[in-house]
């Protein structure tokens, strides 16, 4: 069964068998970075397992099986004055744990029918949270924060958004191709998406960073993008912050994931793209996590 609202079906499965996901597992590595030019980290990223009793926060590598536990992972991306972005990313991140293993009962119950709902529920709830600290200290004025987190079960990815944080898709049927399953929330976002600029258009506007939607920051109304996409052996997922978009093409990602030199691959794919975003700009923060059904 097909996901209700604002799920897409993997367009690169065809009609190959399902996967046993009591024998797959996720492997998942992770890195963060100020940059060379800040001092502080503003970006944020989280690992979790968890059922509908606990929850574990995972390490920034490993592997965990599909099926037993739920898994999620999420970077996020503050901003504010003073010390508030910091802050603000982490709240986000945290207040995942507390709400969504509640959720994990729903989806025993047939996650395709209300996994939107959940979503909905706790992008709402984080905004209101950096709304309430924002307006209630000067310091904090402003904050806010993007979002974007993966939810693995078994042969469903789903996710949720908002911000210009990114995730990517990487099919394991169609290794010379990446597919950006998250909108930039900004105005330059909605031109690239609707053709009326060039992505080398789109990274070199002035305006590229300038968010429509976020989390806190000011913001009436949270309206994340909410999707799915049934997952395979081999599928590849990459969720990254900004800074590593400002260094990279899309290309570029696809090369250091699927295609690494042999010097590459002494790293981790995550480790990959933040070093090489790092030489090419370091002028944000750079988080990266890369995720594989294996």
């Amino acid at each position: 069964m097909a996901p209700s609202q604002g799920g897409v079906l993997n367009p690169y499965r065809g009609d190959r068998e399902k996967i046993d996901f009591e024998r797959h597992t996720v492997k998942w590595n992770a890195i963060t970075h100020p940059g060379h030019s800040r001092e502080n980290n503003e970006d944020a990223f989280l690992a979790l397992t968890f059922n509908s009793k606990r929850f574990h926060y995972l390490g920034k590598y490993g592997q965990a099986p599909i099926g037993k536990d739920d898994l999620v992972f999420a970077v996020s991306d503050g901003m504010g004055g003073a010390c508030a972005g910091e802050y603000a990313s982490k709240i986000a991140v945290e207040k995942i744990s507390k709400l969504l293993p509640k959720g994990f009962r729903s989806r025993l119950l047939g996650m395709q029918t209300g996994f939107d709902d959940i979503f909905q529920e706790l992008y709402g709830e984080i905004h209101k949270a950096l709304s309430y600290i924002g307006a209630s200290y000067e310091e904090c004025a402003g904050m806010g924060s993007t979002l974007s987190m993966c939810w693995i079960v078994p042969e469903w990815m789903f996710f949720a958004h908002i911000g210009d944080t990114r995730i990517y898709y990487l099919p394991e049927s169609a290794h010379n191709e990446i597919r950006q399953l998250s909108d930039d929330h900004t105005h330059v976002g909605w031109l690239f998406r609707n053709g009326k600029i060039s992505e080398r258009e789109a990274r070199s506007h002035p305006r590229k960073n300038a968010l429509q939607k976020a989390l806190g920051a000011g913001n009436q109304f949270v309206e994340p993008q909410i999707g799915a996409v049934e997952i395979v052996e081999g599928d590849k997922f990459v969720l990254c912050s900004d800074g590593v978009i400002d260094g990279l093409w899309n290309r570029q990602i696809l090369q250091l994931i699927r295609s690494p030199t042999v010097a590459e691959t002494t790293k981790s794919p995550a480790h990959r793209l933040v070093d090489a975003a790092l030489e090419r700009s370091g002028k944000d923060n750079l988080t990266a996590v890369v995720l594989e059904i294996s």
